[in-house]
């Protein structure tokens, strides 16, 4: 399919656009990156990107009321309907330096590659569409969406799908997964913080009352034995605790933050119970020493992370479609290890979805040293475009 695509004298004018419209990609690239936007703190970048997609020429542009950027191109017929995504947030404080600095042809800032890249290169194949006067039956939903770092727990795309009726979604995210890359598969994780309550003391005057950091020092114990699977691969980390005031009390409080992670819903929900069964236990293993009920622990526990697994058949059309569109383009196609991105929403939902690169070679994501290396970095935007062409279906 994806050869006869490039007989196409459009889908060519298309590409050829593509290539030509690399350094006001790179620009457009460059201004949103220095617009800050942090994870629930989206707006300001928000509202550019909305105005750029009107500039870009979509039929229709609004801001929902989660806050993602939605632009759509409209088809003849309206179906086979197909949603992109690529993530607006960073994990940046507002306050952080996002001047674009250029060093040898290089150029760094935090969020350049991701996912200012993704960003830029959804704006150039709307571009390349209009400039070719591509004529497709399906409607197209280009999309900047909030919340998918860290603890935005993947907000913006759950309140997406929520919302829209799709065939098909493609993720278009930072430059990790390599110009070759589709990820089909989606890493679930579940986070939360647990909160152990006592009454506390003295440490010498009252010596003996329970304290909530032994106790909860006694639960990660329990928890640090929990034996888990290879494959599907299964993981779990406490990554913060917090407690106590000064060296010579006995805790009131402690609290930690716990990442669970799996490529399997199933294995992750049996880790999710496991954890929650050594805290509850640890608690009863205490309590049960203590006869003055104002003396025992208490336990809160609040989810602050729920991203779903999920998996889908690697000979579906989605992914034969997106193999065959990168083998048009000279490139081998390569089926990437599962992950997690904006693309595990609709897959555990059922809807065929991937994740790609937007284009471009980046490193150092996630810290102030970000790089991009802007080298042939329209060949992710000709990937989006003959993929998006595809789902979408020429009317002749």
């Amino acid at each position: 399919m994806a050869k006869k695509l490039l007989q196409d004298k459009k889908i060519q004018k298309g590409l050829e656009f593509l290539k030509l419209d690399e350094e006001k990609t790179l620009q457009q690239q460059i201004k949103i990156c220095e617009v800050p936007s942090p994870t629930f703190k989206e707006e300001k970048r928000a509202q550019y990107y909305y105005q750029l997609l009107l500039e870009s020429g979509v039929d229709k542009a609004e801001i929902d009321d989660m806050g993602n950027v939605k632009g759509v191109l409209r088809g003849t017929e309206g179906t086979p309907k197909t949603i992109t995504l690529a993530h607006i947030d960073t994990i940046f404080p507002e306050d952080t330096d996002v001047t674009v600095k250029e060093r040898d042809g290089i150029l760094y800032a935090p969020g350049l590659s991701d996912n200012s890249s993704s960003l830029a290169a959804q704006l150039s194949v709307i571009r390349a569409i209009k400039h070719a006067d591509l004529k497709l039956k399906g409607d197209i939903v280009f999309t900047a969406n909030v919340c998918e770092e860290g603890l935005g727990d993947l907000k913006g795309a759950k309140f997406l799908f929520d919302n829209e009726s799709v065939d098909y979604s493609v993720v278009i995210d930072g430059t990790s997964m390599g110009i070759d890359g589709i990820v089909y598969r989606a890493t679930g994780s579940k986070r939360y913080e647990i909160n152990i309550k006592a009454e506390g003391g003295h440490s010498f005057n009252d010596f003996g009352k329970p304290s909530a950091i032994h106790a909860l020092g006694r639960a990660i114990a329990k928890i640090s034995h929990i034996e888990v699977s290879k494959e599907p691969k299964t993981t779990f980390n406490v990554g913060v605790i917090r407690g106590g005031t000064t060296v010579n009390t006995i805790a009131s409080e402690a609290s930690m933050l716990i990442d669970m992670r799996s490529n399997d819903a199933q294995s992750l929900a049996g880790l999710e119970d496991k954890i929650i069964g050594c805290v509850k236990e640890t608690i009863a293993e205490v309590n049960s020493d203590i006869d003055t009920d104002t003396q025992k622990l208490s336990v809160d526990f609040k989810k602050v992370g729920d991203r779903p697994a999920g998996s889908q058949d690697k000979d579906s059309q989605l992914i034969k479609t997106a193999k065959e569109v990168t083998q048009a383009l000279g490139i081998e196609p390569s089926l990437k290890k599962p992950s997690s991105t904006d693309a595990n929403v609709p897959i555990s939902k059922g809807i065929p979805a991937i994740s790609i690169s937007g284009g471009g070679i980046g490193g150092n994501v996630h810290t102030e040293d970000e790089w991009f290396d802007p080298t042939d970095a329209f060949l992710g935007a000709q990937r989006l475009f003959l993929l998006l062409a595809s789902l979408a279906k020429l009317d002749s």
